[in-house]
C-alpha cells in the first residue's frame, strides 16, 4: 500500500514539474512572438539632388551631299575626326567594284600581319604582349555587347580577329613570310589596278566629327535658332524632311548645347548656383555614359511661368553625334547622411525622472545600445518614399549635449519598433 502512494506521489510531482517548466517556455514564447522589437541597421548614404528636363541636344552641322548612284561604302566611324579633304566615304560602280575592294582589304591585312611576324622575330616577349592584348579585345568586345553598342562590338570583332591571326602567324615559323609577302604584292598591284576609274572618294568640305546619323534637324535647330526661342517654340520644332542624305554629315566645331524647358524659378535657382560654383553638371538619362560639365548660356522669354534653358558644352562632342531629342539631369548638390526607416522617426523624447514618465518636444531615433535604448536627436536633411536621411542635431538639454552617446553614426542599430520606448529602457 504505501509503494502505490509513492509512486502515486512521484507521479503527481513529475507531472508538476513538466506543467511548470511548460507553462515557463509558454509564457517566455508568447512574450518573444508578442514583443514588437525591430531593429535595423543605419548607414551612410548619399542622394543626388536634380532637376529632370526633356530637350534638344544642339550642334553646328553640315549635311553631305548624296553622292548619286553607286555602291557607297562609308570610311568613318561614328564621331570620328576627319580633316578637311579627308575621305569619308567611297562610292563603288558596281557590286564587282565593291568585291575587289574587300578582296584588296583583306589581303592588306594579310600583308601587315605577316610583316608584324617578320619584323618581331617571334620573340617570347612578342607572343606574350600578343596573348595580353588579345584578352583585352574580349573584354572590350564583351563590354560593347552588353551595353548594346554593336557598332563598337563590330569594330573591335575585327581587331580581334586581326589579333589572332597575328598569334597564329607567331605560331607558324617565319621561313616562307617572304615569299608569302612577295606574293601577296604581285596580287594587291593587280587589283589596284583593276580597280582605278571604278570608284570615286566623298571627301570632307572641312574639318569636323562624321555622323552617320541625319535626322532632318540640321538646319531646323541651330545656335542661332535658339535665340529668343519660347517654350511653346522648342516643343513644335519639327524636322525638315527635305534634309537628307545616306553619306551622312559633319558636326563642327567643339561646342554643342542642350535645349529644354523648365520653370522660371529653377532657372534662377541655377544661374544663382552656376555663379557660385562656376559650372553645372548635366547627365543624360540614356546614350552617354558621363556627366557632362555645361553653363546654362542663355534663358528665353517667360510663357506661362516657365522659360527656355540653354546649356553650352565644350567637350566630349564626340560621344553625343547620335543624340537628339533627351531626357535628362541638371545635377545641382549631393545630401550626405546617415539612412534609416521613415518609421524610425519620433517627434518627441520620452525619458524618466523620479519614476515618472516625461516627453519633450524632439526630432529623432531610439538606438539600441547594449540593452538599452537611447534617444538621440536628428535633423531630416532629405525625405525619399520610405527613407530619410538624418545628421545629428545639439540636444536641447545643455547637460546633455556633449554627451557622445547621444550622437547618431553610421553602423548603429536603429530601433523601428518597440513597445513603452523611452531613453534609458532596457530592452529583453
Amino acid at each position: 500500500m504505501k509503494k502505490k502512494k509513492s509512486n502515486l506521489g512521484t507521479r503527481l510531482l513529475m507531472a508538476a514539474l513538466f506543467l511548470g517548466v511548460a507553462a515557463y517556455f509558454g509564457v517566455e514564447a508568447a512574450r518573444y512572438l508578442d514583443d514588437p522589437l525591430q531593429v535595423t541597421l543605419a548607414y551612410r548614404y548619399e542622394v543626388e539632388r536634380t532637376v529632370d528636363l526633356t530637350g534638344f541636344v544642339v550642334r553646328e552641322e553640315r549635311v553631305l551631299p548624296d553622292e548619286g548612284s553607286g555602291l557607297l561604302r562609308i570610311q568613318r566611324s561614328e564621331g570620328e575626326r576627319v580633316a578637311a579633304g579627308g575621305t569619308v566615304a567611297s562610292v563603288y560602280a558596281d557590286q564587282a567594284s565593291l568585291d575587289r575592294q574587300a578582296e584588296i582589304d583583306s589581303l592588306e591585312s594579310r600583308v601587315e600581319q605577316l610583316q608584324y611576324a617578320q619584323d618581331l622575330a617571334l620573340a617570347a616577349e612578342t607572343t606574350r604582349k600578343l596573348d595580353a592584348q588579345i584578352v583585352q579585345n574580349l573584354l572590350e568586345y564583351r563590354r560593347f555587347l552588353a551595353a548594346d553598342r554593336l557598332y563598337d562590338a563590330e569594330s573591335a570583332a575585327l581587331e580581334l580577329r586581326a589579333l589572332v591571326l597575328k598569334r597564329d602567324y607567331s605560331d607558324g615559323g617565319n621561313g616562307d613570310i617572304a615569299l608569302q609577302l612577295q606574293e601577296l604584292g604581285a596580287r594587291l598591284l593587280a587589283l589596284r589596278a583593276q580597280a582605278e576609274g571604278s570608284v570615286r572618294r566623298v571627301t570632307a568640305p572641312e574639318a569636323g566629327l562624321y555622323s552617320a546619323e541625319v535626322d532632318g534637324f540640321e538646319t531646323v535647330l541651330t545656335p542661332e535658332a535658339l535665340e529668343g526661342l519660347t517654350p511653346s517654340g522648342l516643343s513644335g520644332l519639327t524636322a525638315d524632311p527635305a534634309v537628307s542624305s545616306r553619306t551622312g554629315k559633319l558636326v563642327l566645331g567643339d561646342e554643342w548645347r542642350y535645349a529644354a524647358v523648365l520653370s522660371a524659378e529653377d532657372a534662377a535657382a541655377l544661374r544663382q548656383r552656376q555663379e557660385e560654383e562656376g559650372s553645372l553638371l548635366l547627365r543624360f538619362t540614356q546614350g552617354a555614359d558621363r556627366d557632362f560639365p555645361v553653363t546654362l548660356e542663355s534663358t528665353g522669354p517667360r510663357e506661362n511661368g516657365r522659360v527656355v534653358a540653354v546649356f553650352r558644352g565644350t567637350s566630349y562632342l564626340r560621344e553625343l553625334t547620335l543624340l537628339r531629342r533627351q531626357r535628362a539631369q541638371i545635377i545641382t548638390g549631393t545630401d550626405v547622411g546617415i539612412r534609416v526607416p521613415r518609421e524610425c522617426l519620433r517627434a518627441e523624447r520620452a525619458y524618466t525622472e523620479d519614476g515618472k514618465t516625461l516627453t519633450e518636444e524632439r526630432t529623432g531615433i531610439y538606438c539600441l545600445v547594449g540593452r538599452e535604448a537611447r534617444f538621440k536627436p536628428v535633423e531630416v536633411i532629405y525625405s525619399g518614399e520610405s527613407f530619410v536621411l538624418v545628421v545629428p542635431a545639439p540636444d536641447l538639454n545643455p547637460s546633455l549635449s556633449a554627451d557622445s552617446k547621444r550622437i547618431i553614426r553610421a553602423g548603429e542599430q536603429v530601433i523601428v519598433a518597440a513597445r513603452g520606448l523611452f531613453d534609458g529602457k532596457v530592452l529583453q
